[in-house]
């Protein structure tokens, strides 16, 4: 079933949890996410990223439509993402296709111009439906620019999301929910990752808006409790369901004879599988 990550997100709050919003790259992601979910029976945000076709993954063209189409048929409360989004032409292709939620990132940019493109983006999503999620503070890891990928694992306090800023510019804009800075990082940990969970509980009482965690795969159990506690409602995860996948193939590799493309896929979507509904059951905020 098709829900507005909105909706999930005010859901989320009154149990005191949080939704997966789970990167999707190809069948076999989508496959995996949507049956953890739905023998969890969790609600699970799909999402896809612009860096998925920068780094020549998977187009949105080519996955966007079977994401809404399988969110549709799916027998979960499913939300459809577009994530990351600075090219307002990508982001009213993904509304046009039926994604009931999209991310405008202007967190590179200065403060003021920050704002006046985030409204931009929201009174455009206002116009199907959609709800809006942007980005204030600046997180390490891999970011996405108009024209080319950055990367920055340095994790700097300075660059933290700031509370007072953080409700200035809700106010401003009208975002349904807010990613914040508060020391995860992009991709995979290099180093146990220090979050200051105590701005998470200021930043969600100051904004007002459901706070989101960019960077969640690879975070402790205890952090998790954490900051859905104090109002983490949607986590982004990916980096480590994928490696996941990987290493399972990895596994089942043989030594001799032949490995076809399919078993390839589908031993990678059952350890996938598996890596989602740890992730879903974390999410809930039940252990």
């Amino acid at each position: 079933m098709l829900y507005n990550a909105k909706d999930l997100m005010l859901e989320a709050e009154k149990h005191g949890a949080a939704v997966g919003a789970f990167n999707v790259t190809c069948m076999a992601t989508i496959t995996a996410v949507l049956e953890a979910a739905e023998e969890l029976d969790s609600p699970v945000i799909l999402e896809y990223a612009p860096i998925h076709d920068e780094e020549g993954i998977i187009s949105l063209e080519e996955i966007g439509p079977a994401m809404v189409a399988m969110a549709k048929a799916s027998s979960a409360k499913v939300g459809v993402h577009y994530d990351h989004g600075v090219d307002f032409d990508k982001i009213k292709k993904a509304l046009d296709m039926g994604f009931t939620s999209v991310m405008y990132d202007g967190s590179i940019l200065p403060y003021e111009e920050n704002i006046e493109n985030t409204r931009k983006a929201v009174e455009l999503a206002k116009k199907y439906g959609a709800s809006v999620e942007a980005e204030l503070g600046k997180m390490a890891g891999v970011t996405m620019t108009n024209d080319h990928v950055v990367e920055n694992r340095a994790i700097d306090r300075s660059n933290f999301t700031n509370p007072e800023q953080a409700k200035d510019f809700v106010e401003k804009t009208g975002v349904d929910m807010l990613a914040c800075s508060f020391g995860t990082s992009h991709g995979l940990y290099t180093s146990a990752p220090r979050l200051d969970t105590e701005l998470v509980k200021e930043l969600r009482q100051t904004a007002g808006v459901p706070v989101v965690m960019h960077g969640g795969s690879g975070v402790s159990a205890e952090d998790y409790r954490k900051v859905i506690t104090n109002g983490v409602r949607k986590i982004n995860y990916y980096s480590y369901m994928a490696k996941a996948g990987g290493e399972a193939v990895r596994a089942e590799m043989p030594e001799d004879g032949v490995l076809f493309i399919h078993d390839l896929y589908k031993i990678a979507k059952k350890a996938m599988k598996e890596n989602a509904k740890e992730a879903m059951i974390r999410f809930m905020n039940k252990q």
